[in-house]
């Protein structure tokens, strides 16, 4: 297993987002960077691969890839090997989120190949079931995310509190692994009732890259860690 990650901590996926590409990327991530520095809550950015390299060299925190692809070296036109991330500055991978979901088998030899360069793995899952399935399979972390709820303003730790309870305890007869959750999460109270029912950290994306003001809408999401400690 690969983990270099201080939990709990706020995972921002910049999806394919106008405000999140190119340069608007670069200057998102340094809005993560500052508030991940000044809140003492561990920020990271996913970002397209194309923006990988610039981003990476312009920020500290962790920088992700939004996807790879299950292949190396080789005739594979249009793919995205861990390698490339790898080499270009990125330290993890989201894996199977809802908006790009894989077959299993597919799943499991992406968290090997990512393991072999040495990429941290988070792998999302959109029932406790589906999670419970993915635990078998060794990613690093696993963030729980119901895709009716995504995007929708509804948090998952309001709206379906259950999910989370019942992912963290079927993940828990698998493997040791951190649960996240994602879907609908826009603020720091959203942030405390995840954290309480067992999570480790949340997984966002329009929250914080659609906001008005991404740093302030961050800001308050960090609150929602406040006198929680750190492992």
């Amino acid at each position: 297993m690969v983990m270099s990650i201080q939990l709990p901590a706020i995972f921002v996926n910049f999806k394919t987002y106008e405000k999140a590409t190119a340069d608007r990327a670069e200057a998102l991530a340094r809005i993560c960077q500052q508030v991940s520095h000044e809140t003492g809550v561990q920020v990271v950015v996913a970002v397209q691969d194309a923006d990988i390299y610039r981003v990476s060299r312009r920020v500290t925190i962790p920088v992700f890839a939004e996807h790879i692809d299950p292949v190396g070296y080789g005739s594979y036109t249009g793919q995205i090997i861990p390698e490339a991330v790898k080499l270009n500055g990125a330290q993890g991978t989201i894996l199977n989120h809802s908006e790009d979901r894989v077959r299993l088998d597919v799943l499991e030899t992406a968290i090997r190949r990512a393991h072999e360069v040495g990429l941290i793995t988070l792998a999302c899952a959109n029932t406790p079931e589906a999670a419970a399935s993915i635990a078998e399979l060794g990613p690093d972390l696993i963030a729980v995310e119901p895709p009716e709820l995504i995007g929708s303003g509804r948090s998952v730790s309001k709206a379906k509190p259950e999910v989370i309870t019942d992912t963290l305890a079927r993940v828990r007869k698998v493997a040791n692994i951190p649960v996240l959750c994602g879907a609908g999460i826009v603020d720091a109270d959203d942030v405390r009732r995840a954290i309480a029912l067992g999570a480790r950290g949340i997984l966002v994306a329009s929250a914080v890259t659609k906001a008005k003001d991404p740093e302030k809408s961050l800001r308050d999401l960090a609150r929602g860690f406040s006198r929680i400690e750190h492992a």
